[in-house]
Order: C-alpha cells, then sequence, then structure tokens
C-alpha cells in the first residue's frame, strides 16, 4: 500500500499546447486528447473525456447525469441544456407531506439528459465516429481502471449513503481504496449499447425499457414516455460585459446568471489589490446580491416571473451596488442546492473549436437508484425542486429543476478567449466570479487563478474560507462583519479546470483541489 496524503498545496505549472484537454481524472484526460491525435476536434474530445469520467469518476457522474455545454464552433457561441424534466406523474399532490423534495430514490430522479447532449453535438459538430468515443470508457469498464485517491476519498465518504438500495451495493461493491482495480461490466454494456445505437437505446430502446421498468417495480414515475419525449435544448448563451471582455453563461434553468449578476455588479466597483481584504469584500457582497436573486427567480425559464434581462437591466445593478459599504449587509439565509460532486471538463483544438462542459449526477452517486443490470445510475436533480406553490421552481409534469452545473466561457472583442468552469454545487457561480476576476482584473495565468485560496457563501450568508487564506485578511473581513469559518477540506471549494486562447495557443490550468491535469500538443 501506497500514502495517498498530499501534505503540501500543490502548485502545479501552466499548461501551453496547439490543442488540448483539461479535466478532473487523468485517464478522462487522455481519452479526450487521443481523438485529438486520431484527428478529431474538441467537441469528439470534450465527448470522448466525459463519457470516460462516468466510469473512472463514478461518484460524480455517471450514464444517468445531466450535461450543459457551450461550443464556440470557429465563429460563434452555442449553448446545449441536456438537463431532465420531471415525469409527467410529478404533480405537487405527489409530494404532499413533505416538507422539502426527496434526495433520494426514484422521487428525486428526473430524465437523465447526458447522453442526449452527447448525441446532439457528435451528430452536429464532431468529427469521429460516434462509437469511436466511447472505447477508452469502454476499455476501463471491461478492464478496470486504479481509482485515484480523490474518487476514492468520496466514494468512501458517499458509499454509506445507499444502504437502502441493494443494486447500488451489487454494481458499485465495496468502497475502494486509492489504486485499488475497479471493473463495472454492466456500465461497458450499456456503453456498448449507447454507442452502437447512437443514444437511441437510451431513450426509446431497451435501455428505456429497463430504467421504466425499474420505475414502475419501486412505484416510482418515470416511464418510457418520459424517456421517448425527451430531448436537450440549444440555446443561445446569456451574454455579460465585463470591463472589456464578456461572460458567458447558459440560460436558467442554471445558475451561471448568478456570477454575471455579481459580476455586473462588480463592474461598477474600482479593483482593488489582489487578494486585499477591500477585493474579497466587495466580491463576496456582490455575490451575495446574486445568490439572492438566484433563490428568489431561478428556476425552469418558463415559469420564471423575472426575466435574465430584467434580473440585468442596468439600472438595478447601478443600485445593487450602491448598497456596498465596507460592512457585510444582513440579509436573509436563502435556499441553495448544496452539493460538491460534478465533474467539469474543457477542450479546445488548433482549428479554434473550444468547448466547454459539464456533467453531473447532482449529490455523488445521484439517487441511490442503479437500473439492475445496466450500471445506469441515475441522478437526483429533482431534489432541486422546491415545494412551494408560488416560487417559480415548484415541482409541475415535464418542467426542469434549479440546476448548478454551468459551464463558462468569456470572450473579447467577439472572438473566443477563455472556456472554463468550477465545478461543486453553489461554489459554481462563485468560483466563477473569482476566476474571471483573477484572470482579467490581475492578469494572472489560469494555473494561478485556480491555485489561488477560494472564499464560498454559504445558505445563511456567512463565509467559508480555505485554510491558507492570509489570517490578516480573515481578520479584516470578520471585522467589517462577515461570519468566517475555515473550511480544510478542498472538496466544497470546488474544481477549476480552464483553457485560455493566446496569441500562440492556448494555456491551460487543472485545479489541485482533484486528481485531474490539462494536457496538450
Amino acid at each position: 500500500m501506497w500514502n495517498d496524503t498530499l501534505p503540501y498545496d500543490s502548485r502545479r505549472a501552466p499548461v501551453l499546447a496547439d490543442n488540448m484537454v483539461a479535466t478532473s481524472q487523468p485517464l478522462a484526460a487522455q481519452a479526450g486528447l487521443e481523438m485529438l491525435y486520431r484527428g478529431g476536434n474538441a467537441v469528439d474530445a470534450a465527448l470522448a473525456a466525459a463519457i470516460t469520467l462516468t466510469v473512472v469518476e463514478p461518484t460524480s457522474n455517471g450514464l444517468g447525469s445531466d450535461a450543459f455545454a457551450l461550443l464556440w464552433d470557429g465563429t460563434q457561441l452555442l449553448g446545449i441544456n441536456g438537463s431532465g424534466r420531471a415525469p409527467a406523474a410529478w404533480t405537487r399532490e405527489r409530494f404532499a407531506g413533505h416538507e422539502r423534495m426527496p434526495r433520494l430514490g426514484w422521487d428525486a430522479v428526473t430524465v437523465p439528459g447526458a447522453v442526449s447532449v452527447w448525441v446532439e453535438l457528435s451528430q452536429r459538430h464532431g468529427k469521429l465516429p460516434f462509437a469511436d468515443l466511447f472505447d477508452a470508457a469502454i476499455h476501463y469498464a471491461e478492464q478496470g481502471y486504479a481509482v485515484g485517491p480523490v474518487t476514492a476519498r468520496q466514494w468512501r465518504e458517499d458509499a454509506g449513503l445507499f444502504d437502502a438500495y441493494p443494486e447500488f451495493a451489487r454494481h458499485f461493491g465495496a468502497a475502494p481504496a486509492a489504486g485499488q482495480r475497479v471493473r463495472l461490466p454492466a456500465t461497458a454494456a450499456s456503453l456498448r449499447e449507447i454507442a452502437a445505437s447512437h443514444g437511441a437505446s437510451f431513450y426509446q430502446g431497451d435501455l428505456a425499457a429497463r430504467m421504466a421498468a425499474a420505475a414502475a417495480a419501486d412505484g416510482g414515475a418515470l416511464s418510457a414516455e418520459d424517456l421517448a419525449s425527451h430531448r436537450a435544448d440549444w440555446v443561445t448563451p446569456i451574454a455579460q460585459p465585463y470591463r472589456d471582455v464578456v461572460l458567458h453563461e447558459i440560460p436558467p434553468n442554471g445558475q451561471g446568471l448568478a456570477a454575471q449578476i455579481a459580476l455586473a455588479i462588480l463592474a461598477h466597483r474600482e479593483v482593488p489589490p489582489v487578494d486585499s481584504a477591500d477585493a474579497i469584500h466587495q466580491q463576496i457582497e456582490a455575490m451575495k446580491l446574486a445568490l439572492g436573486a438566484a433563490a428568489q427567480h431561478f428556476a425552469d425559464p418558463r415559469a420564471m416571473l423575472v426575466s435574465p434581462e430584467q434580473l440585468l437591466e442596468p439600472g438595478s445593478v447601478a443600485r445593487a451596488a450602491a448598497r456596498i459599504t465596507r460592512h457585510a449587509m444582513a440579509l436573509p439565509p436563502v435556499s441553495l442546492p448544496i452539493s460538491h460532486d460534478t465533474v467539469y471538463l474543457t477542450a479546445a483544438d488548433a482549428s479554434g473549436m473550444m468547448v466547454s462542459f459539464i456533467q453531473s449526477n447532482f449529490h455523488g452517486f445521484g439517487s441511490g437508484i442503479v437500473v439492475p443490470d445496466t450500471g445506469i445510475a441515475l441522478q437526483n436533480r429533482g431534489h432541486g425542486f422546491s415545494l412551494d406553490p408560488a416560487h417559480p421552481n415548484c415541482v409541475a409534469p415535464g418542467k426542469r429543476p434549479f440546476h448548478t452545473i454551468i459551464p463558462g466561457f468569456v470572450t473579447r472583442d467577439g472572438q473566443a478567449l477563455l472556456s472554463f468552469g468550477v465545478m461543486g454545487g453553489h461554489m459554481q457561480a462563485q468560483g466563477h466570479v473569482q476566476m474571471v476576476t483573477r484572470l482579467f482584473d490581475y492578469g494572472q495565468n489560469p494555473q494561478a487563478a485556480s491555485d489561488a485560496p477560494r472564499w464560498r457563501i454559504e445558505p445563511d450568508f456567512s463565509v467559508a474560507i480555505e485554510s491558507n487564506f492570509e489570517p490578516a485578511v480573515a481578520a479584516e473581513l470578520s471585522a467589517r462583519g462577515h461570519t468566517i469559518k475555515i473550511d480544510r477540506s478542498p472538496r466544497g471549494f470546488g474544481g477549476a479546470q480552464l483553457i485560455l486562447r493566446s496569441g500562440h495557443g492556448y494555456v491551460g490550468g487543472s485545479d489541485h483541489r482533484k486528481e485531474g491535469l490539462a494536457v496538450g500538443f
């Protein structure tokens, strides 16, 4: 056995290359890079990495995940929303007696959408055959792989949550130690079927029938009709200027708009010295206002009562910026979906194509539901709904829930500049703000921006900080009225992956809080 602890903070060097993949697991990053070596493009690389992650990082995503992506195709930015909708039987009355939506079991499962995103991106923008994108994932699922230390730790922490779900234990077994070899043969068989059917089996064929049958046997609502009616939607990303760049996010039901609101507020403020109490304080204050808006208004866009354009209206933003003083605002707690488990990846190729891609089961392995003999671990995104009938995010048939996962993208002068994301529940919009300010206010490279100590606002508006935060800055934030808590777990501060376009290729960074890397050639 070997010691999997890392006693020192990692400070990796930025990676420079003409073609690049960055993600949270080395085997997945290499799977993406292999597609580029074979003549594929950034879409092929991103999808191969995403598909491989369902096998080598099952603690955060799987075949039953949801996904979103932003794609720079060389001339324009496109968005795709692959989040699933509530089953048709999910009326509010179904959840009578619940104080909030269930976190585990079939009543937490919406239609899984990740496979539909793989299909759409590959068909419209990929170069390689769809089946080729599954090679590495199938290999690791059949032949096995050595589990990484971060994944092993998360597996150990989360596995006990699912003792009431025997199929989970049957498929995943006991939590492995770091370096232990894991095989997932049922997942391999499903991957082969998805590849051969171009995803059709998952929504309209044998795999769909198995999911529907498992739900019916256990009293779940997910039906064959729910699966067959699913579609991933191409959407126009929201563009919000910030100083001399523009941040792009997928529109709600995701939370990317919260990062844009915070940055719109910060654009009205002077830029204090990097890492100073002034800088951190005003970022926190702007983010508190944005998170309040997210908790109150964000939902399936068909149900929102206040539009993104209204939330970004310049006069409203200016008034919000004027509320920031030297002292912390006293604001009521908000309801935020808490989760630390997601996979984010980004890929870029020498032609200029860039992909920002995020995929998640929400809470670790998700709902605890594993469809028998398929390896399909289903997400628990239904937990993101509200049960308040007056809230735009209240559960309803065919509705998409509020979503935490958000891919990010930055342009300058109408050209692609940065593809990035910070995985991890309610940390994600906060992480986007911290990455954008570090790169474009302070000129830090992607690796330095990722390495820097992070802060995280909690639902009660206390502020968690990493243990390597400058003590004097933490003391000054406390003096200004912030409730500061040191969180020594890296899991709560997400994981950043970034690819920045430069004059001579790309510069990549990968978070030392995860076990992945940026690779290129």
